[in-house]
């Protein structure tokens, strides 16, 4: 075994991967990190690092994968959605007790797919082989560990992390202490994206009541499923018409950040742990955010002393000043650069975690709960 290597292996995302290896580089620039991305990805797609290996295909470079899992001392599985990975560590049962496998959210919940074709059957049987003996989880969502130990028979040791940068709140976000006086009516944001796992209808259907008030509902719909997005279009224009705005080009970083400064509110009807990013930025800026009670974020932002507010009870009303600060400071506090640090540290440096508990819950936070 090479001693204290942690390979991370990555299903291409562009979105997570690069900004994830700048952040181990410069944080934790030990020579113990290695990288191998595979999906739909080319060497052009990655800037060269002598750390990173690109292998598109896993049945391809099966020897080679295998090769680098056998000779780890930790492998950080960053989402799993890949069957051929599902395979291949299903064959290799011994490397499963070294496997930390961080949680997406969308890798646990095709549990629930609608689709349950044989494809689907054949992948939950080797699904359930792998995460059962998975040895760790990682997921700042306990509800989620729940609901692997519940599916899947999952008794991995569980770590708490907030993982990746798109989860870390920019200091610089805060809640306006002397908003514009000048502003009449309300901004309200429907959903993070055209997935119809957004239940917008069902969502709309709930804004009805107000579809005479002074109010403009955009809808991010620039990725996702786009004949959703059409029909989706053409009901809100037919109920809201020009209050409904629909966000069909892509938004720079910065252009988004403004964007989302300029909303009142914020309506999230998910049924499963999603959008945490948007909900973590807007709750930063002190943003009045909806969703279902019974989701697994739910109770643990709440745990954390946030206030929330239900989508089944609907009523268009920010947050008291008072408490959109107190949301702002508890969040600014927990998904923080600092939080990050010492929650990748315990895992590399091989903190065991705590099973069903949260193993980080000292973060200055409970003072302000």
């Amino acid at each position: 075994m090479n001693q204290g290597v942690i390979l991370h292996l990555f299903g291409w995302d562009k979105k997570f991967v690069l900004p994830f290896r700048d952040f181990i580089h410069q944080h934790f620039d030990d020579g113990k990190h290695r990288f191998i991305i595979y999906g739909d990805v080319t060497e052009k797609d990655v800037p060269a690092s002598p750390d990173t290996r690109v292998m598109p295909s896993i049945l391809k470079n099966f020897i080679g994968i295998t090769m680098a899992m056998n000779n780890a001392e930790k492998i950080i599985l960053h989402g799993l959605f890949s069957s051929h990975l599902f395979y291949l560590l299903a064959l290799q049962p011994w490397l499963l007790k070294k496997c930390y496998w961080a949680i997406w959210g969308g890798d646990l919940y095709i549990h629930n797919a609608e689709v349950r074709d044989w494809r689907w059957k054949k992948n939950e049987i080797f699904r359930s082989i792998v995460i059962k003996r998975m040895g760790h989880l990682i997921t700042y969502i306990e509800g989620d560990v729940e609901r692997a130990r519940q599916w899947y028979g999952a008794k991995g040791i569980y770590h708490e992390c907030i993982m990746y940068q798109s989860n870390l709140v920019n200091p610089s976000i805060m809640v306006e202490t002397n908003p514009s006086p000048e502003k009449a009516g309300l901004n309200i944001l429907l959903g993070n994206s055209a997935d119809p796992s957004n239940n917008h209808i069902e969502a709309l259907e709930r804004l009805l009541p107000y579809k005479d008030k002074d109010i403009k509902i955009y809808v991010p719909l620039s990725y996702g499923d786009q004949n959703h997005a059409q029909n989706l279009i053409a009901q809100g224009k037919e109920w809201f018409g020009e209050k409904f705005m629909a966000m069909t080009d892509f938004m720079p970083l910065e252009s988004y950040l403004e964007f989302l400064k300029s909303l009142d509110i914020a309506i999230f009807n998910h049924r499963r742990q999603q959008a945490m990013g948007n909900t973590i930025t807007l709750l930063g800026m002190g943003k009045t955010v909806f969703m279902q009670s019974d989701v697994s974020q739910w109770r643990f932002l709440s745990g954390l002393g946030i206030k929330l507010n239900d989508v089944q009870d609907l009523m268009l009303e920010p947050l008291e000043r008072d408490e959109a600060q107190k949301n702002a400071r508890i969040v600014h506090s927990y998904f923080s650069k600092a939080t990050l640090i010492k929650q990748l540290s315990d895992i590399f440096e091989g903190n065991d975690g705590l099973s069903d508990k949260r193993s980080t819950t000292d973060h200055g936070i409970q003072g302000s709960r």
